[in-house]
């Protein structure tokens, strides 16, 4: 871990375990070195935070682009932060934008480190499982790295309708057997990641929705 993720693993890990006392199984599927994705469910914002204190590894989460470039004094915090925590920069937009941001991820993971991908691409609109978008695998085969299935339950009960501030409420995070990536056609590509997606939902018991969930506007 750089010296500032580990000292948020430390105390903010400290806080939510102390406050929310979440979770944890399956630590044992987690390699304890080699690079390696991790592919969770996504239900709220809370989903980074509580994965990230849960896994004694450093993770490389996505960061807008924008955060590395800030100007004047908070714009020069912000990229601080980012950088120490080391994040991976991603640029807003579909196309070359996000294949860059992938090209950033290879190396992390070549070296040995853990990448999270959320393989839904966006938020649950409603607490179900949704169908997994092909980016894991894909990564994980130029990588060549394994995939790690990561189900996380209660986050999006953190903060009621109409709250600013969370609430206490059982949070949970497992992490499943790896499943290898080897590629040798294009189907195999849909196969794997609905095994990955499969592996998740065995994880939290979510409802599977056969197809792609929408963005929040």
């Amino acid at each position: 871990m750089t010296p500032l993720y580990a000292l948020a693993h430390r105390m903010v890990g400290g806080y939510l375990r102390t406050t929310w006392h979440p979770a944890v199984s399956g630590l044992e599927n987690l390699p304890e070195s080699g690079g390696a994705i991790l592919a969770p469910n996504h239900l709220s914002i809370g989903d980074q935070v509580f994965l990230g204190v849960l896994t004694p590894r450093h993770i490389a989460f996505w960061a807008k682009a924008e955060y590395f470039r800030g100007e004047g004094l908070r714009g020069r915090l912000t990229r601080r932060v980012v950088t120490g925590m080391g994040a991976i920069p991603v640029e807003r937009g579909g196309g070359r934008a996000a294949l860059a941001a992938f090209d950033a991820a290879i190396p992390v993971l070549r070296a040995g480190g853990l990448v999270a991908v959320f393989p839904e691409g966006t938020r649950s609109p409603d607490g179900r499982l949704y169908r997994g978008r092909s980016g894991a695998v894909r990564l994980a085969h130029q990588a060549g790295v394994p995939i790690i299935p990561v189900g996380i339950r209660g986050t999006d009960r953190l903060r009621q309708p109409g709250s600013r501030l969370p609430r206490r409420h059982p949070v949970a995070v497992s992490f499943g057997p790896a499943i290898p990536v080897h590629i040798e056609g294009p189907a195999d590509v849909r196969r794997i990641t609905d095994s990955v997606m499969a592996a998740i939902q065995e994880l939290t018991g979510q409802e599977y929705v056969p197809r792609y969930a929408k963005a929040a506007p």
